[in-house]
């Protein structure tokens, strides 16, 4: 299941990809004169919101678009925070999950049916769901696709600069996407660390996900390289504070430990009382 959430974020980013590519570079700027919904209360006004920022920090455009991206997370605080307990939910039940996948070793139509209503059932009485993971990601697409037109349609946002590279164009050197890609292996790593099992497919996903962010951010403007950089890293701090896997795998081993003394009392007791007799 966790695997199968995975490659359905993989497949919306893969799809967002395409979606960026087919965006004309060549539409209209964005002005109180734009027309369409989109282009006149959501890319103008959000264009307007990066400048107004941007301003407050002597026009730099750069800093706009992290404050941006900041304001964003924070906004997100609830959702994410439900999908982290959808997570450690989820891993808790890993174990029952793959006993149940032992179960049924077959995969006839009638054993695959029977081993799916198990598995809902499972998740059903612990309260998971599977796709509360994606939950923050399909609310961000949106927000990345407006990003992009905006900085795109936006003179000053297009023109603007961050250390060596324009905002409205490739980092020449990679140096953004390779950083966003970094720091997603590790929002990755910390999120597969806590899990009580892993395997092969995990593994595999750990690595697909960076190369992905990778590959999108050296065909997109560094803007978009930019954003991923703030988001991924507040992910990183947010996932240290909120869900640290150490300080989980730490309260696991210590549930275990007082479980394998409490056996251990009762071992003893019980030894006592046969004596006794």
């Amino acid at each position: 299941m966790k695997i199968k959430s995975k490659w359905i974020k993989s497949s919306i980013l893969l799809g967002l990809t395409l979606f960026l590519a087919a965006c004309s570079r060549t539409n209209a700027p964005l002005s109180q004169d734009s027309t369409g919904f989109w282009d006149r209360y959501i890319l103008y006004y959000l264009s307007q919101f990066i400048i107004w920022l941007s301003d407050l920090f002597g026009g730099n455009y750069a800093i706009g678009i992290i404050i941006f991206t900041v304001i964003i997370r924070v906004i997100l605080l609830p959702v994410t925070k439900m999908q982290i307990e959808s997570q450690r939910k989820m891993q808790e039940i890993q174990p029952e999950l793959s006993r149940l996948k032992e179960k049924y070793p077959n995969r006839d139509a009638a054993s695959m049916e029977m081993m799916q209503a198990e598995q809902k059932e499972i998740m059903e009485k612990n309260d998971v769901n599977q796709f509360a993971g994606c939950l923050p990601l399909l609310i961000q697409l949106p927000v990345l696709m407006a990003l992009y037109q905006t900085i795109q349609r936006t003179t000053e946002i297009n023109q603007g600069y961050f250390l060596w590279t324009s905002l409205g164009q490739r980092d020449p050197y990679f140096i953004l996407p390779i950083i966003a890609a970094l720091l997603t292996f590790a929002t990755s790593y910390l999120s597969m660390k806590a899990q009580p099992e892993k395997n092969s497919s995990m593994q595999i996903m750990l690595f697909t996900m960076p190369l992905m962010i990778l590959f999108i951010g050296i065909s997109l403007p560094a803007a978009l390289s930019l954003y991923w950089v703030v988001t991924n890293a507040f992910t990183v701090a947010q996932t240290l504070v909120l869900n640290n896997p150490y300080k989980i795998i730490a309260e696991r081993q210590a549930k275990k430990d007082a479980e394998k003394e409490k056996q251990r009392q009762l071992n003893k007791a019980l030894k006592r009382a046969t004596k006794r007799k």
